[in-house]
């Protein structure tokens, strides 16, 4: 959560939803907004760095047009995964819908210790430990801005294939960002994951979105993770997003599978659990994630 190079002194000199955004925080928080400056925030959120009067400083995020509901879904997440113990996240401080709203504490960041990936591994699996109720979301809040259902399903089958699989099938049928020969293996996979996806395992506590720009290192060294997509679901799939892009080292995976081993084949198993958000990319960005999806497909048609 580093500034960028320009600050921007609220209120009164900026304009718009960012004036809006120093109310909403005042009401919300107790305190005025002295200055904020812009920090990155995600591809779909405007992001800042806020000082306030009676001086805390905060992460405050905002959105010009989000689905309803978009940050109290993202904060419920949070307080959830809080709720567990088991690894950091930042406390909730404030949210709303009009304007659209999320105050995080702040996360001064700092460079990893050696420990760092092993910590984190020890604590995702701690994480995961803590379970859910169900495969999916006890208040069936979407996730994202492509709005996933998080319907409660009985099974990791049957939620990945009614929840995830179906719903980016359709979509990437709709956007074309898949072919008709990758969809039709997409709705193919959706209809034998009972034999795909392993032995059947509790619901686990997932961040659900845990690419490598969802972790921040603060200055003691420690791993804080941010914007979940959170639900409950096979733990397979936090590990597999976290494999798909890079940025984790592998001392994080060694100390998870010490401290919660994973079931035999989930190698095999890894490709299967990055379908979901590689077909997301593909509808949201296209390019390389369009072959990158129809790859991962081709490999259990």
């Amino acid at each position: 959560m580093r500034p960028r190079d320009s600050v921007l002194i609220v209120p009164p000199t900026l304009p718009g939803v960012d004036v809006d955004l120093a109310e909403a925080l005042r009401e919300a928080l107790g305190s005025s907004v002295t200055s904020a400056w812009r920090v990155g925030g995600g591809d779909v959120a405007i992001a800042y760095r806020v000082d306030l009067a009676d001086g805390r400083r905060l992460f405050a995020k905002t959105h010009a047009d989000p689905p309803p509901g978009f940050f109290l879904t993202e904060a419920e997440g949070l307080r959830w995964l809080r709720e567990a113990g088991a690894v950091a996240v930042p406390e909730v401080l404030g949210v709303g819908d009009a304007p659209a709203f999320l105050a995080l504490e702040w996360i001064e960041e700092g460079a990893p210790r050696s420990s760092t990936e092993a910590d984190l591994g020890v604590a995702l699996a701690a994480l995961h430990r803590a379970g859910a109720t169900s495969f999916g979301r006890d208040d069936r809040r979407p996730t994202g801005s492509r709005s996933l259902p998080n319907d409660p399903a009985p099974t990791w089958a049957s939620f990945y294939a009614e929840r995830r699989l179906l719903p980016l099938a359709d979509m990437a049928a709709v956007s074309e960002a898949l072919d008709e020969e990758a969809v039709a293996g997409l709705r193919s996979i959706a209809g034998r994951l009972d034999d795909l996806v392993g032995p059947p395992e509790p619901p686990a506590r997932l961040h659900g979105d845990l690419w490598a720009g969802n972790r921040v290192v603060d200055r003691q060294g420690t791993s804080w993770l941010i914007d979940p997509a959170a639900f409950g679901g096979h733990r397979e799939f936090d590990l597999a997003m976290m494999r798909l892009f890079g940025g984790y080292g592998s001392d994080v995976f060694a100390a998870y599978d010490e401290a919660h081993p994973l079931a035999d084949g989930w190698p095999e198993r890894v490709a299967l659990h990055q379908l979901a958000p590689l077909v997301v990319h593909a509808v949201k960005f296209g390019g390389g994630y369009r072959a990158a999806a129809a790859g991962a497909i081709s490999r259990y048609v």
